[in-house]
């Protein structure tokens, strides 16, 4: 590649794209292990009302589920908008660039971050601000970071989930924090440095990532970062998101304090598994240009990748089904599975969904796309409050029939790749009929048609 991007550049590229994005991206999601050190210091104990008889909660003697419906109700916002706001910020990013994208992603992390390093327990509305910065700021920095991809040709699909992957485990990060906080450091100290990363956010802009977007396919000499011009045309991108009624194990107090930390501390060791998972769906979906057979080109190449999102697509809403059954069963061990299965299932969920965009239509219009699903998934993610007060309420604290709604709700996305194969079949008729040429000019680009 000469007089481009060199294949050491590339790699520090992926690589600290990997770290920015399992460190930062997705912490909001890691928010029942922040939940446990914020009861801890105190915040929203003025809700809780003096009980008749003890209960399992924080506080013996004590009612707090309205404090815990506000914790709640920080997170529902949170990941809300994580979400709905995707789909402006993915506008921003298709019509400004990935420089201008992460300077606005940057600045909201950074605020976020100093909101809760200066909250007080007096001052704990701080936390709905400052969660909602967090969520925009990352959801923001993981979609410039997807085109990434585009630097390594036959494995774009798999760097996509692997990214999608280490978002997810990025929610770890407050369970560190718990963790440092048990053995004595304080919120503000640790608030203060994440604050502090910023500047290697803005390192990273300045270096390691392009001033537009990166192209695909991508020029033999290409090349990106401070000293060069932005040459990128286009891009293929990304990631949420969350399952609805995943509020997190501290909602609903089942046990002393002391079980209710190990279920905690239980939640958030398997969300380090993400990264590990996603790749997974990256393999199947690039399964097709492995191998040592020739390869399809131009029409045909758009409809081979559009045939191989059919098996992603069954794998993803079969795994989301078995982690909704798993949900339901009333056996709390067995929630140790429900766990595991919801960190493979959300994996395969986000990661999928961004890789079947960059397949299914063309990159210019990836940012908005993405954001208008992710926008689309917020407005269902706002039915978590409601759903909580429901169980809590007229449910008596029983989640059972819940659940079961929410599998009947799962099974209804099986039509999804259902369509996807029929549309494939379609086209491959068509293609047949009208006698299309098999392969395209070297360096035309082709996308496949919008499925309907």
């Amino acid at each position: 590649m000469a007089g481009g991007a060199g294949l050491a550049k590339r790699l520090g590229t992926l690589l600290s794209g990997l770290l920015e994005c399992g460190a930062f991206c997705g912490i909001i999601f890691g928010w029942a292990s922040l939940v446990f050190v914020l009861k801890d210091l105190g915040y929203f104990e003025g809700l809780c009302q003096p009980s008749a008889t003890p209960s399992p909660n924080f506080t013996l003697g004590s009612d707090c589920s309205g404090q815990d419906e506000q914790f709640s109700l920080v997170f529902t916002i949170g990941s809300f908008m994580n979400n709905f706001m995707t789909f402006p910020m993915g506008v921003v990013f298709d019509r400004f660039g990935t420089t201008a994208a992460r300077l606005i992603a940057i600045s909201l992390y950074a605020g976020g971050t100093l909101l809760v390093a200066f909250s007080t327990p007096e001052m704990a509305v701080m936390l709905f601000p400052a969660m909602s910065m967090l969520s925009v700021g990352g959801i923001l920095l993981i979609l410039t970071n997807m085109q990434v991809g585009n630097l390594f040709g036959n494995y774009r699909s798999i760097i996509i989930t692997l990214y999608n992957g280490a978002f997810d485990s990025s929610s770890a990060i407050f369970l560190i924090v718990k963790l440092l906080y048990e053995h004595g450091l304080s919120l503000r100290a640790m608030f203060l440095f994440l604050a502090a990363c910023s500047a290697w956010h803005l390192l990273r802009t300045l270096f390691l990532m392009p001033r537009s977007r990166i192209p695909y396919p991508l020029p033999p000499d290409y090349d990106y970062g401070l000293r060069c011009r932005g040459r990128s045309r286009s891009y293929r991108t990304h990631k949420d998101k969350q399952p609805p009624g995943e509020a997190g194990p501290e909602e609903t107090p089942l046990e002393p304090i002391a079980r209710v930390s190990t279920y905690t501390n239980a939640f958030a060791f398997t969300q380090l598994c993400g990264v590990l998972c996603a790749p997974w769906n990256g393999l199947i979906l690039d399964r097709h240009k492995r191998g040592k057979g020739p390869r399809p080109e131009g029409i045909l190449a758009a409809l081979a990748d559009l045939r191989s999102a059919v098996l992603s697509l069954v794998v993803t809403v079969a795994l989301c089904l078995l982690f909704s059954v798993f949900a339901a069963v009333p056996v709390l061990p067995a929630q140790f599975g429900t766990f595991v299965l919801q960190v493979i299932s959300r994996s395969f969920l986000y990661g999928g969904n961004a890789a079947f965009l960059a397949i299914a239509f063309p990159p210019q219009h990836f940012g908005k796309l993405y954001g208008l699903a992710m926008a689309l998934s917020a407005l269902v993610a706002l039915l978590q409050y409601p759903c909580v007060a429901l169980v809590q309420g007229p449910l008596q604290g029983d989640p059972f029939y819940m659940n079961l709604g929410l599998i009947a709700v799962v099974l209804v996305a099986f039509v999804s790749p259902v369509v996807v194969a029929r549309e494939c079949q379609r086209r491959a008729k068509e293609l047949g009929m009208a006698g299309t040429p098999l392969a395209a000019p070297p360096g035309t680009e082709i996308h496949a048609e919008t499925p309907h």
